[in-house]
């Protein structure tokens, strides 16, 4: 993949990005240009799947899914890679998620990440109409839940370590900030 992205004269499409296949890296692709992040560190890939535990019960009883780092397409061009999201009915053998089936999207920050996640993915969600927004803060422990309003996201719940995070949309769910984090 390095020689081809060295290589690569101009903006990328959506087809060139799909013909990357599979990669190690995290590669995002925002409105012709790509976004390379190295893969997770195992802190954060903890909290995702402990976020995911969470979710799963409730999003099954919702007749939902709960899926890890897959391609949503937001808009043509537009494929970010969410680190959970809880879908309605999507076909499970194509390569990108529809952003119209996405119900709540998930981001976990870190301090390498957190622009991205709470400025310029969070727009771009929140562009797309998903309905629910919620990052997860690496540093404090904090969860943040925000919810669609007209054409940005607001504040609707917020949980620090001690509290508990009540969701009842998309699914019913109650997160507690301190079980996602390692050495619980």
């Amino acid at each position: 993949m390095t020689a081809t992205v060295f290589s690569h004269g101009g903006p990328w499409t959506e087809a060139e990005y799909l013909a990357f296949g599979e990669t190690r890296d995290r590669v995002e692709l925002f409105d012709g240009s790509l976004h390379v992040t190295p893969a997770p560190t195992p802190r954060h890939q903890h909290i995702s799947r402990r976020l995911g535990n969470a979710l799963e019960h409730g999003a099954e009883a919702a007749g939902l899914h709960v899926l890890e780092a897959v391609n949503v397409r937001l808009r043509p061009g537009r494929i970010p890679i969410p680190d959970l999201v809880v879908t309605g009915e999507i076909d499970f053998d194509e390569s990108v998620v529809d952003g119209s089936a996405v119900r709540l999207v998930c981001e976990i920050s870190s301090p390498g990440n957190a622009a991205t996640d709470k400025v310029l993915k969070m727009h771009y969600y929140a562009t797309a109409r998903i309905p629910w927004y919620l990052l997860v803060e690496q540093e404090t422990g904090t969860l943040r839940l925000h919810r669609l309003d007209g054409g940005h996201y607001v504040e609707h719940a917020v949980a620090k370590p001690g509290d508990t995070l009540q969701l009842t949309e998309p699914v019913v769910a109650e997160i507690r900030p301190e079980d996602l984090l390692p050495g619980r």
